[in-house]
């Protein structure tokens, strides 16, 4: 129930109301169709009898007032129906914002560890496929309970006037599908939760085939037909698993729908005995009759609600179990500020090994590197050069030894006062779909005076962003082709803004790790010449395999 009720507050808390709305809404279409029923059984009634009267709050009520509550009921029915459509669709859309926000806000305090691990992508793959709608398909789980014990509750104060033993076989019938249907959200969770590697893999080569960034090598190495292949392979697996439980399922549903008509058989047959005996009127048949059907479908609904809420409890869980992952790099308690002139960065005995690995990818390393130098690391690939930028961003913390910045250890630092003291061009470094402009500052850093030719930047005498000047709208162009008017660059000015976009943030460390792998000649030479003219102020950082 714990999941439950976290759901149920998290659907309240995105708009509590439109969730309280949710909650009168409910109420009142489940009392309206009774009322409507009793209306008709005074209706068929009043046909019957010439001359009927009816009295209800001093009033006589005669067949034509009765046609027109009739009508009135159906009409305010119609009209609450289309209030809540309104209201569920606005609770639906903000639910999505707000689920998609704590996701993104979950990956992005998460350590990189939790990348490095399979079973962290099994997790959240779980929670994304079922972020969005699983915790208002809870509250509507238990809106439909608290609806149909409303509306049941109306069914069997009139149908106890004929007998309890309707009562006992209409409760009676409708238990084997409940059976049925908590039987259905099992094997269904277990399907899904058993096979959600099988589910990202099919997932992995859906992007293979259509992403633009594996489009070239899928059509020069002619790769396409076997990811397709592999891709039918995985749906046919998944499908004819899903086909099985399906069908298992739908004969369990046929034996309950057989149980379900015989217990109408049944009753249809009790009150036609006491109609034809003149115990009961007409009305008063049509009336018990229409109430059983509907207790019928009133107490299906209340299974399925039951059900829904034991098939949410267990897919909500995922969800939850993604939120409650908590990072294990954090910023202390009481943070050291960080200094104001850096003089020197050191890796002290560092010994480092990525999760699940064998070997060490570091062992009792030793660096030096300070201010007014360029500190060049070079080796070959696998040698962990790479990790050394990440142990000093603190994305990983060594399993021995210290990374310290003028002698005070990086574990004191609070994380986004370490971060923003670092300028970090990554070998993987990230091509922005954004403007030239914003590839190089963050729009919500952005200075909106920023010219290439600021000297704030220290890229002014570099040439690195020469080729700017040349796109149609100059920084203000969009970069890539995903969105309209998006000019493509080659790789080496995707390279050129991205180290424009670590000496941008004029941190006192720069960390440039293969920042010359796509550079031309005379970009390199470029790039020299600004370390050269940065290397005074700055400690810089250069990773390198030549």
């Amino acid at each position: 129930m714990k999941n439950l009720w976290r759901a149920l507050m998290m659907v309240r808390r995105c708009s509590p109301r439109s969730f309280w709305l949710r909650v009168f809404y409910v109420t009142i279409e489940s009392l309206l169709p009774l009322v409507n029923l009793y209306i008709l059984k005074l209706l068929i009634d009043s046909v019957q009898q010439p001359g009927f009267q009816f009295a209800a709050f001093g009033f006589q009520l005669s067949t034509l007032h009765l046609l027109l509550a009739m009508c009135g009921v159906f009409l305010l029915n119609r009209i609450v129906h289309a209030l809540s459509g309104i209201n569920n669709d606005i609770l639906g859309q903000r639910l999505i914002d707000h689920v998609s926000d704590l996701l993104q806000h979950q990956s992005a305090r998460l350590d990189m560890q939790y990348y490095d691990t399979p079973a962290y992508h099994d997790t959240f793959h779980r929670a994304q496929q079922e972020a969005t709608f699983r915790p208002l398909q809870v509250l509507s789980n238990f809106m439909a309970l608290g609806g149909s014990l409303l509306s049941i509750a109306g069914v069997v104060a009139m149908l106890v006037s004929a007998s309890w033993w309707v009562i006992v076989v209409m409760i009676a019938a409708v238990l084997p599908g409940f059976g049925v249907r908590l039987y259905k959200a099992r094997s269904i969770y277990r399907f899904r939760r058993d096979n959600t590697q099988l589910y990202r893999r099919t997932s992995y080569y859906g992007a293979l085939l259509t992403g633009r960034d594996f489009a070239k090598e899928l059509r020069s190495l002619r790769l396409a037909p076997l990811f397709r292949m592999r891709f039918v392979d995985a749906r046919k697996h998944l499908v004819g698993r899903l086909l099985a439980i399906s069908r298992r399922l739908g004969a369990l549903d046929i034996a309950c729908g057989l149980i379900e008509a015989a217990a109408m058989f049944a009753v249809v047959w009790l009150l036609l005995q006491q109609t034809l005996a003149a115990a009961i009127t007409v009305g008063t048949f049509v009336m018990l009759f229409e109430a059983f059907r509907r207790g019928q479908g009133y107490l299906s609904s209340l299974v399925g609600g039951v059900a829904g809420l034991y098939d949410n409890r267990l897919f909500v869980g995922n969800l939850f179990e993604f939120l409650d992952l908590q990072p294990s790099i954090l910023s202390p308690a009481r943070p050291v500020p960080f200094p104001g002139s850096v003089q020197q960065v050191e890796f002290r005995d560092i010994t480092f090994r990525y999760p699940d690995m064998q070997r060490n990818v570091l062992e009792h390393f030793t660096l030096t590197a300070r201010r007014g130098e360029i500190t060049r690391i070079d080796g070959r690939n696998g040698f962990g050069k790479s990790t050394l930028v990440k142990l000093l961003l603190r994305l990983y913390d060594p399993n021995q030894g210290q990374v310290l910045v003028d002698g005070t250890d990086l574990r004191q630092f609070a994380l986004d006062d370490l971060r923003s003291h670092l300028g970090v061009l990554f070998q993987d470094f990230v091509r922005y779909n954004l403007t030239a402009r914003e590839n190089i500052v963050p729009a919500d850093t952005q200075n909106p005076e920023f010219e290439i030719q600021n000297s704030k930047f220290k890229i002014q005498n570099s040439n690195l962003l020469d080729f700017v000047d040349r796109l149609p709208q100059g920084l203000d162009t969009q970069l890539g082709r995903l969105f309209d008017g998006g000019s493509e660059l080659s790789m080496g000015q995707w390279q050129r803004l991205a180290i424009a976009r670590a000496v941008a943030s004029d941190a006192p460390i720069l960390l440039f790790d293969e920042p010359t792998a796509w550079l031309d000649h005379t970009a390199r030479q470029h790039f020299q010449a600004m370390l050269d003219a940065l290397a005074p102020h700055k400690i810089i950082i250069l990773i390198t395999h030549s």
